[in-house]
C-alpha cells in the first residue's frame, strides 16, 4: 500500500510541476539551458520533463476518470425531461398521429409535460460491481506503470550520464595518445635529421600517429551523440546538448543475487501491474457471467402535465410515480457463452504473461548482477595496470635513447598504455551502469527529488473514491 501511496504522490507532484512549467516552456532561460548538470540534477530534470513520465502521469488521470465513469453505473441517475406538442387541426378527431389520437375526444391540439425521474440499478448479476473493480485495477495498474516508468527513466539517465562521462574520458585518452605519438614522431624526425635512424622510423611514427587520429574523431562523435541522447531523455532541446559535471569513479557496494531476486519479486511494479491484469481477467469473467442472470432497475419520479379534461394549458395535473422493471435473457444466441469463452482465454493469457514477466525480471536481475560483478573484477585487475603501462613506456623510451631498444618497443608500450587507460575507464562506466540496471531490475526506489517528497501522503479523496461495495449491497 505504501508503494501505491507513493505512486499517487509522484503522479500528483509531477503533474503539478508539468502543468506549472508548461505555460513557460516555450523557451528555457539561457542560464538553465546551458548550465552544467550533476547526476542528481539530471535525474530531477528528467522526472519533471521526460515525455514517458509525463505520458504515464496523464494515463493515471485518464484511468481515474474511467473509474468515475464506471462508478456512475452504481449511483442513482437523476434526469429532468420536458416536452411540448402542437398538432394540425386536420389530425384532431381523425385519429391521425399517435399522440393526436389520444386527445381526439376532447379536441386537444396542444400538450406539455415536465417530469423529474430517478433511476437506480437494483441488481445486475454482479456486472456493475465487477466493472468498477476492473476500473480500479486499471487505475492501480497505471500507478504501477508510472513507478516502472520512473525507475526506467532514472536508470536511463544514469546510464546515459555515465556514457557521456566515459566518452569525455576517452577523448582525453585519445588526446594523450596523439600527444605521445606526436612527440615520438618529432623525436624520430630529429634523429633522422641527425642521421642516427633510418627513414623507416619516421614513416612508422607518421603511420602510427595517423592511425590514432580516427580514434580521437570517433571519441568526439560518440561524446556528442551521448549528450544528444541524454538531452532527449531529459526532455530538453537536442540542439542544446547539456554539459555534465562529474568523474567516473567506483563506490564499493555490496550486491547479493539471492536478496536481489527476492526484492525484484516483491518490488517490481511491472509484476504488480501483471497481477492486476490477472485480477481484471477474473472480474471480466464475472461481467460475462452476468449475461446468464436477470437485471432489475427501479425508477421513481414526479410529473406535471396539462389537464386532459380541458384545452386550457394552464390547468395542471401532477403527481408522483414509481416502478420496477427487470429483464432476463432466456436465450441470447449463445452470446453470453461466447463472452465467457473470451474472458477465460484472456485470463489464461494474463497468467502466462505474469509467469513470463516474472522470468524476464529474474533474468534482468541476474544479468545486472553478473555485469556488476564482472565490472568490479575488471576494475580490480586494472588497479595497477595503468601505472605499470606508463612505467613500461618510460623504460621503452629510455632504452631507445640508450640504443638498447627499438622504436617498435616504444610503440607497443604506447598501445598497451592506451589500451589500459581505455579498459579502466570502460570498466568504471560498466560498473556504474550495471548498478543503475541492478537498481531498476530489483525495483529499488529511485525517487529522491525533494519537490516530490512533500506529496508522500497524498491520496485520492472524495465521494467518487470511496469503496463501491456498500453502494450495491444486493450484488
Amino acid at each position: 500500500m505504501r508503494g501505491i501511496a507513493r505512486t499517487v504522490l509522484v503522479a500528483a507532484s509531477l503533474l503539478g510541476m508539468a502543468m506549472t512549467e508548461s505555460a513557460g516552456k516555450e523557451k528555457a532561460p539561457p542560464a538553465t539551458r546551458h548550465q552544467s548538470l550533476t547526476l542528481e540534477s539530471a535525474i530531477s530534470l528528467a522526472l519533471k520533463q521526460n515525455p514517458d513520465v509525463l505520458k504515464a502521469i496523464h494515463e493515471i488521470e485518464r484511468t481515474r476518470g474511467q473509474v468515475i465513469q464506471v462508478r456512475a453505473q452504481a449511483l442513482p441517475n437523476v434526469q429532468a425531461a420536458g416536452s411540448y406538442n402542437q398538432y394540425a387541426p386536420e389530425l384532431i378527431g381523425s385519429g391521425g398521429g399517435s399522440s393526436a389520437g389520444n386527445f381526439a375526444s376532447i379536441f386537444q391540439d396542444k400538450s406539455w409535460r415536465i417530469a423529474v425521474q430517478v433511476q437506480q440499478i437494483l441488481y445486475s448479476g454482479g456486472k456493475v460491481k465487477a466493472a468498477v473493480k476492473i476500473a480500479e485495477l486499471t487505475q492501480d495498474t497505471s500507478h504501477q506503470l508510472l513507478r516502472e516508468t520512473v525507475n526506467t527513466v532514472v536508470a536511463n539517465v544514469r546510464t546515459q550520464f555515465y556514457t557521456v562521462l566515459l566518452n569525455r574520458e576517452l577523448i582525453t585518452v585519445a588526446e594523450e595518445s596523439i600527444h605521445l605519438l606526436a612527440d615520438q614522431l618529432r623525436d624520430q624526425q630529429n634523429r633522422f635529421d641527425a642521421g642516427t635512424v633510418p627513414r623507416f622510423n619516421v614513416l612508422q611514427a607518421e603511420v602510427e600517429l595517423a592511425n590514432a587520429r580516427p580514434d580521437f574523431i570517433r571519441a568526439k562523435n560518440n561524446f556528442h551523440i551521448a549528450r544528444l541522447q541524454l538531452a532527449k531523455t531529459l526532455g530538453i532541446d537536442t540542439d542544446e546538448a547539456p554539459d555534465v559535471t562529474g568523474t567516473l569513479r567506483m563506490i564499493p557496494r555490496e550486491v547479493n543475487l539471492s536478496r536481489a531476486l527476492t526484492a525484484a519479486r516483491t518490488n517490481r511494479a511491472i509484476l504488480k501491474a501483471q497481477q492486476n491484469t490477472v485480477a481484471s481477467g477474473e472480474q471480466q469473467i464475472t461481467v460475462a457471467k452476468a449475461g446468464y442472470r436477470p437485471s432489475l432497475n427501479a425508477n421513481v419520479g414526479y410529473e406535471m402535465v396539462n389537464s386532459r379534461s380541458t384545452r386550457d394549458l394552464a390547468k395542471v395535473a401532477n403527481g408522483w410515480y414509481l416502478g420496477v422493471n427487470g429483464t432476463w435473457a432466456i436465450f441470447d444466441g449463445f452470446q453470453t457463452k461466447g463472452n465467457m469463452d473470451q474472458a477465460k482465454a484472456s485470463l489464461a493469457s494474463a497468467k502466462v504473461g505474469l509467469a513470463d514477466s516474472l522470468q524476464q525480471v529474474e533474468l534482468e536481475v541476474q544479468k545486472a548482477y553478473a555485469q556488476a560483478k564482472v565490472a568490479r573484477e575488471v576494475i580490480a585487475s586494472q588497479a595497477k595496470v595503468v601505472e605499470q603501462a606508463d612505467e613500461a613506456l618510460r623504460l621503452a623510451k629510455e632504452r631507445l635513447n640508450a640504443g638498447a631498444g627499438t622504436q617498435l618497443d616504444v610503440l607497443n608500450a604506447r598501445v598497451a598504455l592506451t589500451r589500459a587507460r581505455t579498459t579502466q575507464k570502460q570498466a568504471l562506466s560498466d560498473y556504474n551502469v550495471a548498478l543503475a540496471e541492478y537498481d531498476r531490475a530489483t525495483g529499488a526506489e529511485a525517487i529522491s527529488d525533494p519537490t516530490i517528497a512533500k506529496f508522500e501522503t497524498a491520496q485520492p479523496t472524495g465521494f467518487f473514491h470511496k469503496p463501491i461495495a456498500p453502494l450495491i449491497q444486493s450484488e
